[in-house]
């Protein structure tokens, strides 16, 4: 070992370790159990057996490690954007796409094109721009990759404004906020608009948010590590205390998560909006909460949104793979149309051929951009056997895989309109972008439905 070094050696890099060992000893503090020291014993945390700690000082450990499991917030609920609770109907063996025979699978794109029939499957093109990004986008400075996706942060702010969702007293809450680069756009667009609150979703740590830019008093930022899927918005302190009408966005919210996310605004808070700690109503339509309300002044703004505790949801959609039947909020369209969890696990699998599918299946690479364009907020993971490449050799071109995919995305988001328009919400699905910009260029927008809020008498 070199001197002032630790002395253990790592097998596994064929070097010593580079750490600095304590005044007097041998070993850095991870490989101090191979030196004596009057019998202590080192052990693996039982938080975290990647890191060991002297046995007599285990319970001191366990109260300062970063392992251990830290308090709930008071918004964590558990489970209350789940969905299905009764797991009767998940079947509990799903075949792999790659297992189906020829047969199977030529019935299950029959049974796929039968459910779609009727449906809208040529989506509006709604690709806007937005002023607070023109001079963001006119930077040479800025790369190809970054184009790309101020491109679609300002056509979101273009269908945000469209709907008139970008306005004062309004709290934004930005699901898979990650950096949280959408609500900075939206706070930049509401420069001189006062009494804006922006909540930032994210369960995971996140480095380089931009949330140090913003540092105009009228504009409130704060950021919720939570699961969605236990996020209960009218616990959040603020809501709680100002009954904000709440605006969700997202961009690229993968898969199941745009479903929690639904649920979350349509439901757990749309039906608690009045701070009460009384269980929701499993499935209170929107429709009814509103019939009962007594009647206001239509030229009254500040009544007329006391109507709306959710103002607008305006999501782009992405990665439909990951989506999950126990979380889906389509599942009562899906059985309408004759179809159960079974068919879902395919048709989600399935939808990855409008995207990944694009591939020959020979296994190479794509070199193409529209390819790689969006590798820093969604990954196409999926295996070959995972997308039914070897099954599909010689049956179905890349185009006919990619226009199934694009069926089986339509299919699973009509299941959201639906569901939307049940809750009393005005929801459609459009272009946002061009393809060569993000192949995931479908934007879900929602606002109340205007035929549910009483006539004034």
């Amino acid at each position: 070992p070199q001197p002032g070094r630790c002395a253990h050696f790592v097998l596994r890099k064929k070097r010593f370790c580079r750490m600095i060992p304590a005044p007097g000893r041998r070993f850095c503090g991870e490989h101090g159990h191979e030196e004596e020291q009057n019998d202590r014993k080192r052990i693996p945390c039982p938080l975290d057996p990647k890191h060991t700690v002297y046995e007599d000082q285990l319970q001191k450990h366990l109260k300062k490690c970063n392992s251990r499991e830290k308090p709930k917030p008071v918004y964590f609920v558990q489970d209350i954007n789940a969905g299905l609770k009764d797991v009767a109907e998940i079947p509990e063996k799903q075949v792999p796409l790659s297992s189906l025979s020829i047969e199977e699978l030529q019935n299950l794109i029959t049974r796929l094109k039968k459910a779609s029939n009727g449906l809208e499957l040529h989506l509006e093109e709604q690709i806007l721009s937005h002023q607070a990004l023109q001079e963001a986008l006119s930077d040479p400075k800025n790369g190809e990759s970054a184009f790309k996706h101020l491109k679609q942060q300002a056509s979101i702010l273009g269908n945000m404004e469209r709907l008139h969702l970008l306005g004062p007293g309004r709290c934004f809450v930005e699901f898979g906020a990650g950096r949280g680069k959408l609500s900075h756009w939206v706070d930049i667009a509401l420069e001189k608009v006062e009494s804006v609150q922006f909540l930032l979703v994210e369960r995971a740590t996140t480095r380089f948010k931009v949330d140090g830019k913003h540092k105009r008093r009228d504009s409130i930022f704060e950021r919720l590590q939570v699961d969605i899927q236990h996020l209960c918005l009218n616990k959040v302190p603020i809501l709680e205390k100002k009954k904000l009408p709440v605006v969700g966005i997202g961009k690229h919210l993968c898969g199941a998560a745009t479903d929690l996310a639904l649920r979350c605004l349509v439901e757990s808070y749309t039906t608690c909006c009045d701070g009460k700690d009384e269980e929701p109503a499993p499935k209170r339509c929107r429709a009814a909460q509103t019939e009962v309300a007594p009647h206001k002044s239509a030229g009254n703004e500040s009544t007329t949104e006391d109507h709306k505790p959710v103002a607008g949801i305006v999501i782009a959609l992405c990665c439909h793979h990951k989506c999950d039947w126990t979380h889906y909020v389509g599942r009562e369209f899906f059985k309408s149309v004759g179809l159960g969890p079974v068919e879902f696990h395919y048709f989600q699998r399935m939808s990855s051929w409008a995207t990944c599918g694009m591939q020959e299946t020979t296994g190479k690479a794509s070199t193409s951009e529209d390819q790689t364009n969006d590798t820093e907020e969604h990954e196409h993971t999926l295996s070959r056997t995972a997308s039914g490449s070897d099954t599909l050799q010689g049956i179905l071109s890349v185009e006919e895989r990619k226009e199934l995919g694009c069926l089986c995305k339509r299919l699973i988001d009509h299941g959201r309109i639906e569901y939307l328009q049940q809750q009393g919400y005005k929801a459609a699905l459009q272009y946002y972008t061009e393809s060569a910009v993000s192949l995931e260029n479908v934007l879900l927008t929602a606002v109340p439905n205007p035929s549910v809020i009483p006539e004034p008498t």
